[in-house]
């Protein structure tokens, strides 16, 4: 990937109707469909998160189980949330316990 392409990325959590949330990095997030480099699914988290907009604020924690990343094209899209730096560096942990 290019400096620039990268430059223009944002990290971002995106909920769909089929209940999943995903963390990525995508720089188009408008449309009915979003492509996400290097998505992660979250399969569980911690109440201590208080919802998935925890999962945009703080990042999974010990004890949430999050799946490897892989390019994803996303579709059924609910919401698409803005991740802070400090979320995106837990999301990058790749934590599974």
């Amino acid at each position: 990937m290019n400096k620039k392409a990268a430059a223009s990325e944002r990290a971002i959590l995106v909920t769909t109707q089929h209940k999943g949330i995903f963390f990525g990095y995508a720089s188009k997030t408008g449309g009915v469909t979003i492509k996400l480099r290097a998505a992660r699914l979250c399969i569980y988290w911690t109440a201590d998160l208080r919802g998935f907009m925890g999962l945009a604020s703080s990042g999974p924690q010990k004890g949430c189980r999050i799946g490897p990343a892989v390019d994803i094209e996303l579709r059924d899209i609910t919401s698409v949330t803005e991740c802070t730096p400090q979320a995106a560096a837990q999301w990058e942990k790749n934590i599974w316990s």
